[in-house]
Order: structure tokens, then C-alpha cells, then sequence
């Protein structure tokens, strides 16, 4: 889906707010004709474009080397699988406008923490109509073959707060609840847990309204915002068993998929 960039005033206010400065926004490839052509050809398998960013090992394997990551006997992990029947999955590295525009749907699954200009753009494509799909563990849970502090283990605590409360949400998390995995039931598939987080709502500013609707109470915020929307799940335990997944995974992912993006995988 090719979207154009109508408010860039909109993105120039809302950067005070999530980069901290002001500046400009980011601005599509300046060859039009050529990133036009590549968003062209890219449409044509024929499935929705849904970019991937993530640390989690979803799209690339946990492995000691670089050359064992890309072993063929590594079995790959169940949701990369369910969700290549779909969409066409693109991992990404960085959030800017152009590389926004050339996607249909987001899935960030415990992503780093973002850029002020990531913030700036990834909430202007929100408001122009894009839709997103965001799993942000305050304490994730998943097994690791990297120690802490390698720049290749999956985020242990997720720092989204500044676009998260530009959304109208502020992520909580209860230091008292026992650790294990349990299940909560939303959207009438059972969700798998592990020291969840849960939302609040929070003020948002009168330039950048968003209206969330709270389930499981909390754990997931459904939110309309501007001409867009996001479903953001305060736990990624449902992303963290590599190879196989809880039992009904699939079909609590199709759920949120159904919820965020409006189009449940026909299979």
C-alpha cells in the first residue's frame, strides 16, 4: 500500500514530543520513479505486505554463528512459518517513511527501542491510515543462547514508552505475580502469559488524539488511531517457544492478526 505523506506539520509537532527536539520528518526516497517501481513489483506475489521488526528469534534462528543461523536443519520458528502463508513477511531494520510506505501491516514483536525519528515516522504512518500489531513484554521470559548484554539477545525489557504514551498508554507491571506460563482468554482464543505486563490509559495531547479500548484487564489495548490502528499486547510469551508453540498459538495469533489488520489468514 503506497501512502502518502499529507501531514507533515503533524509529524513536525509530534516530534517535540517523541525525539525529544524539533526536526524534520523523514521523507520518502527521492527517485519517486525507482521506489515507486520497487513498490510496484514488490505487490506483485499477491499477499499483504507485513513488515517484521523485532528482536526475537522469529525470522532468524539463535544460533553461535552467522553461518549456523542460515543452516537449513534449523527448524524455523512456527510464527514465521503461519505467517508466510499469508503475507508477504519483510523483515525490517529501521522505521522511516519510505520504508513504511511500502508496507500494508507491522508487526513489532519486542522490538529495540526506537529512535526519536522512528517514533516521529512510525506514528505518522499510524495516523495516515497504517496498521499495526505490537507484542511489548515488560519482562520477557523466553530462553536466551546469549547472555545478557549481547547485542543479539532479545529485548529483556521493552522500551517503547514514548510512543506508547503517545498513543494513550502508559505499560505497567506487577513485581509481585508468580513467574509461569498460564493463559488469559482474548478475543475468544486462550492467550499464553508469563509475567505479563498490563496498560492503563494515559492523556494524550490535543494535536495527537487516540482512542484505546482496553481487554483482558489490560493486558491488550486496542487502539483507533487517527486513520490507523494498533493492537498492542503487554506480554510476547504466545512468540517465545521457538519451533512448535503453545498449543492453539496459531489461532490466538489469528485472533490478534484479525483484530489489528482486519483480515484473518484463509487457510
Amino acid at each position: 500500500m503506497w501512502r502518502r505523506r499529507t501531514a507533515a506539520l503533524h509529524a513536525f509537532l509530534g516530534a517535540a514530543l517523541l525525539a525529544g527536539c524539533s526536526g524534520s520528518p523523514d521523507v520518502l526516497p527521492a527517485d519517486d520513479q525507482v521506489a515507486a517501481a520497487a513498490a510496484s513489483a514488490e505487490r506483485q506475489s499477491g499477499q499483504p505486505a507485513l513488515g517484521l521488526l523485532t528482536t526475537l528469534p522469529i525470522y532468524w534462528t539463535e544460533s553461535p554463528s552467522f553461518a549456523g543461523a542460515l543452516t537449513s536443519d534449523i527448524p524455523l520458528h512456527w510464527a514465521r512459518e503461519w505467517l508466510a502463508r499469508q503475507y508477504d513477511l519483510r523483515p525490517v531494520d529501521t522505521l522511516d517513511a519510505g520504508t513504511l510506505a511500502r508496507l500494508d501491516h507491522l508487526l513489532l514483536a519486542q522490538p529495540r527501542a526506537l529512535s526519536g525519528m522512528e517514533n516521529v515516522a512510525l506514528d505518522q504512518w499510524v495516523r495516515d491510515g497504517g496498521e499495526v500489531l505490537l507484542f511489548a513484554d515488560p519482562r520477557l521470559t523466553g530462553h536466551s543462547i546469549y547472555p545478557i548484554g549481547d547485542r543479539r539477545r532479545p529485548q529483556d525489557v521493552v522500551l517503547l514508552s514514548p510512543i506508547l504514551k503517545r498513543w494513550g498508554l502508559d505499560l505497567t507491571f506487577d513485581e509481585s505475580q508468580p513467574l509461569g506460563e498460564s493463559s488469559v482468554d482474548v478475543l475468544g482464543q486462550p492467550l499464553p502469559v508469563n509475567l505479563e505486563g498490563s496498560f492503563r490509559p494515559v492523556a494524550t495531547s490535543a494535536d495527537a488524539p487516540s482512542d484505546c479500548r482496553m481487554m483482558a484487564s489490560g493486558l491488550v489495548a486496542q487502539c483507533v488511531i487517527g486513520e490507523g490502528r494498533a493492537v498492542i499486547v503487554a506480554d510476547a510469551a504466545l512468540l517465545e517457544d521457538g519451533d512448535h508453540g503453545a498449543e492453539n498459538a496459531p489461532q490466538a495469533l489469528d485472533a490478534l492478526l484479525d483484530a489489528a489488520f482486519g483480515t484473518s489468514p484463509q487457510r
